[in-house]
């Protein structure tokens, strides 16, 4: 099974720069998309071979997610069941026979960490959402988590230590995630590869290759043996993040 995920960083901004050209060539099963910045209403596109669920912001032209999929679910569901938490668009969980496939844009901090507070609230909340879910059955959850977990995750690390997506609070909550469970999947495959999924778009950082790995699957531990490949993509174009691949044997 392949499954891909990409924050978009605006669906319709990138679909006029390829996003369907990728869509296409790269046959996923199940396509994950982040930030989408949209209204329902605001776009039309009907990709041939896949149903479509989406997850808007209450805000418009904010956050939100979308999941393309092969293979009709037997539920889906919006958010985290908690209504303080579930008016950014930010979740969106399929359930299949034998595992759940959850998408998700966590809260970034911010500058100056402003949404810190929110974001450790936040967290909180989804590994208890998580866990209940993989008492059932495994999970399945990718994303823009906007956490680069250890120093090898990006480029400056010293110079980021204080910095939204490289704060302690943020890494421990990724290090706890883990500890309750589940794998990191390209780290668990590739435990010392360089590799990141978001560049700014500032000084050229994307052509120096001055990036942050924070674009991640996560699998149930019980799964892990279960991964054949995880890819980061970062000839793919379009955002200032690139797609993540993932193969799976379910």
């Amino acid at each position: 099974m392949k499954l891909v995920t990409w924050n978009v960083n605006g669906l319709r901004a990138c679909i006029t720069k390829g996003f369907f050209e990728f869509f296409e060539s790269v046959n996923a099963d199940i396509f994950a998309v982040q930030e989408t910045k949209l209204q329902p209403e605001q776009i039309s596109i009907d990709p041939a071979g896949y149903e479509q669920y989406w997850n808007s912001a209450e805000k418009k032209g904010y956050s939100g997610t979308a999941v393309f999929t092969k293979n009709t679910p037997l539920s889906v569901s919006y958010g985290i069941n908690k209504p303080y938490h579930d008016t950014e668009g930010r979740v969106i969980t399929l359930e299949y026979d034998n595992f759940f496939f959850v998408t998700v844009y966590t809260p970034n901090s911010q500058r100056e960490l402003m949404r810190l507070p929110y974001r450790m609230e936040w967290e909180e909340a989804f590994l208890e959402y998580l866990k209940k879910l993989d008492e059932k059955k495994p999970v399945i959850i990718c994303g823009d988590m906007n956490v680069a977990h250890n120093e090898i995750d990006l480029k400056n690390p010293k110079s980021n230590r204080r910095n939204a997506g490289f704060t302690d609070e943020e890494r421990n909550c990724f290090s706890r995630l883990l500890d309750n469970g589940f794998t990191d999947a390209f780290r668990h495959l590739y435990p010392d590869k360089i590799e990141y999924t978001w560049w700014s778009y500032m000084a050229n950082a994307r052509a120096k290759n001055i990036g942050w790995r924070i674009d991640y699957f996560v699998v149930s531990d019980r799964i892990s043996g279960n991964l054949t490949d995880c890819k980061i993509l970062p000839e793919i174009m379009g955002s200032d993040h690139c797609p993540v691949e993932l193969i799976i044997e379910l």
